[in-house]
């Protein structure tokens, strides 16, 4: 697997907050054009700015290094003081930890103005297998960053889903991309209606509807009321699972996410530092995951240029990945 944040920290800094390592198979819709991490860049230049690329190959070589380059971040400065400052204890578990507690979701010696907060145009529900280990996970970066938006789970808790409005990004039998994602859930949500019964009410009541209706447009029922936005804008949730591969078929295979939309993430490679052995480069970190499908939807479905709206939820991860490279670095072994 490669050395680990947390080896390559505890030589240098002792610090166990690592991305999580979760590969969402070849598949992986996490990711478009961007400004960091395109993968039409070959090598590993699929991790950076296209502006960045140069034509001579010993500066594509070093940019290649350094792979998050060209994101809109905010300051990594308030990490850098943290860092020399070192662990402190969580007030609510007592754990050591340096920037977040990973267990308690709440962030260590930073104060919460100090760092980005984002704001998504979907909630994300991460279902997080029981035996993952927290400290290596990067599904609590997200719940830092977007804690309006983002809610983690345990496995075996599910939360009940509106198949029509939710899809799950994973790979497998009938997974699309998110360019054909929204046509897909209006497929299926169109289809559903058609094959719904039709309640045949008397004239009377027909008429006595329609009059209601006409005089108060406002006493529509909840459902009709949002059914000209929910048209437009089907997805309310995205679903991740935060797993090793090894142990994803427990989850995703359970009942409860059968009837989801799944959705892929084929065309980005992952710069996380603690890859699983034998694995491709397809294979995503949940950060990287969540980060890429926000910025495909951003540009497939709400047809909107991308000007680094949701680059902040690489925030710690960029930091991290800055870190564990120098310490590489500094022990030879990059």
């Amino acid at each position: 697997m490669g050395m680990s944040l947390s080896s390559c920290w505890d030589e240098h800094s002792s610090y166990e907050c690592g991305a999580h390592s979760f590969q969402y198979w070849p598949v992986n819709i996490y990711r478009a054009s961007m400004s960091s991490l395109d993968q039409n860049q070959g090598l590993h230049l699929s991790c950076r700015d296209k502006t960045t690329v140069s034509s001579d190959s010993s500066d594509a070589l070093e940019l290649a290094k350094q792979p998050l380059q060209g994101l809109k971040l905010a300051s990594h400065a308030v990490l850098e003081r943290a860092q020399q400052e070192g662990r402190l204890k969580c007030t609510k578990c007592g754990g050591s930890r340096m920037f977040f507690c990973y267990t308690c979701c709440s962030l260590i010696g930073v104060a919460q103005q100090e760092i980005p907060f984002i704001k998504l145009p979907v909630k994300i529900d991460i279902i997080k297998h029981p035996n993952e280990t927290d400290g290596k996970s990067t599904a609590i970066h997200a719940k830092i960053l977007a804690p309006s938006d983002v809610t983690i789970y345990t496995y075996p808790c599910i939360p009940d889903f509106d198949k029509d409005q939710v899809v799950l990004v994973f790979p497998g039998p009938g997974a699309v991309s998110v360019h054909d994602m929204m046509q897909c859930l209006h497929d299926r949500a169109d289809s559903r209606s058609h094959n719904q019964p039709r309640i045949k009410r008397l004239k009377g009541e027909e008429v006595q509807g329609a009059t209601h209706t006409a005089e108060n447009p406002e006493a529509e029922t909840p459902d009709e009321a949002k059914a000209p936005e929910s048209r437009v804008f089907p997805l309310q949730r995205v679903v991740f699972i935060d797993s090793t591969w090894n142990q994803t078929n427990k989850i995703s295979t359970d009942e409860r996410l059968q009837d989801l939309l799944r959705v892929e993430l084929k065309t980005r490679q992952t710069c996380f530092w603690r890859r699983q052995k034998g694995k491709p480069d397809t294979y995503l970190a949940t950060i990287e995951a969540i980060y890429y499908f926000l910025k495909d939807f951003h540009e497939h479905s709400l047809d909107q240029e991308y000007n680094g709206e949701y680059d902040n939820l690489l925030y710690f991860y960029s930091y991290l990945h800055s870190v564990v490279n120098k310490a590489k670095t500094s022990a030879g072994k990059c």
